[in-house]
């Protein structure tokens, strides 16, 4: 897309399909990964965060945690040493809203914008440029990345100054651990019960309990399979950035803990498989 250069770190289950559609959609794309095989396939590659910042207008990061977020952003050869005044990083990464406006900050001493813009959809989300985007900054700001946020998700959203996004996505994340929960417990009483589970989906899909988490997640659960879409271990860190921050808003979050607690059980195991993997305890516990 003419107008805008993008750099683009972190290629990873999400960033890999989100830098597919940006080029998809005719951005001059640059990237660089850790692991630098997985830059293979893409016509730009920077050997650096900051050389993928360079020549960016806009600088995406897609990586795993805070300290990942932290030590791409100002770590050597961090975006922040090649980013130029004016530019805005995007980051798209689930992290602490504190430290995330801590970035913010740091950023702004070099004259960068900052556009905190995590994202939900999962593995498919990604592939298909269908994600929901919540983003936090200034008007202006996410303003001009828009094109390049509309180019991976279906939803983009901004909720407020710097840190809101990250806050808006802790509340995805105990709504959907919630779900995923209470689908697993719904199906598994069914199975137990005799129920042609079929028909008790055709059922219950049309009414109150309808969900995203119903329609993509159900055969997981009643199949016992869990292929990657999001992954348990990435989940429990997410849930354990919204505890934390409950704790620190006086919150209780009684459910959010005791999912949590569920997710520490299978984390060890089968962390690298789809959320829905919280099943197979409800099914253990049962006897299936």
């Amino acid at each position: 897309m003419a107008g805008l250069s993008v750099g683009f770190v972190g290629l990873g289950t999400m960033g890999a399909p989100m830098a597919r559609n940006l080029v998809h959609a005719g951005f001059d794309v640059t990237v660089h990964n850790r692991t630098r095989s997985r830059e293979e396939g893409f016509p730009q590659r920077a050997s650096s965060p900051a050389e993928a910042a360079s020549s960016a207008d806009v600088v995406v990061t897609m990586v795993s945690d805070t300290p990942d977020v932290q030590d791409v952003l100002f770590g050597p050869d961090g975006v922040a040493e090649g980013a130029r005044p004016g530019t805005v990083v995007v980051d798209m990464s689930t992290i602490a809203p504190d430290a995330t406006r801590t970035f913010g900050e740091r950023l702004a001493e070099r004259d960068v914008r900052f556009v905190d813009a995590p994202v939900s959809g999962g593995s498919e989300g990604a592939e298909k440029a269908t994600l929901t985007i919540m983003c936090g900054g200034e008007p202006d700001d996410v303003a001009r990345v828009r094109p390049v946020l509309d180019a991976m998700g279906a939803k983009v959203t901004h909720v407020g100054p710097i840190g809101s996004g990250q806050l808006t996505k802790a509340v995805n994340q105990i709504v959907i651990a919630g779900y995923f929960l209470a689908l697993a417990e719904g199906l598994i009483f069914g199975m137990k019960a005799g129920l042609d589970m079929d028909k008790v989906l055709d059922a219950i899909s049309a009414g109150m309990c309808r969900s995203a988490v119903l329609d993509m997640r159900a055969a997981n659960m009643l199949n016992d399979t869990y292929p990657l879409g999001f992954k348990l271990s990435l989940h429990l860190k997410d849930l354990g950035i919204a505890l934390d921050a409950a704790k620190a808003l006086g919150v209780e979050l009684d459910l959010a803990g005791m999912v949590r607690d569920i997710e520490q059980r299978l984390v060890a195991e089968r962390g690298g498989e789809d959320l829905s993997v919280l099943a197979s305890d409800v099914r253990r516990r049962a006897g299936l």
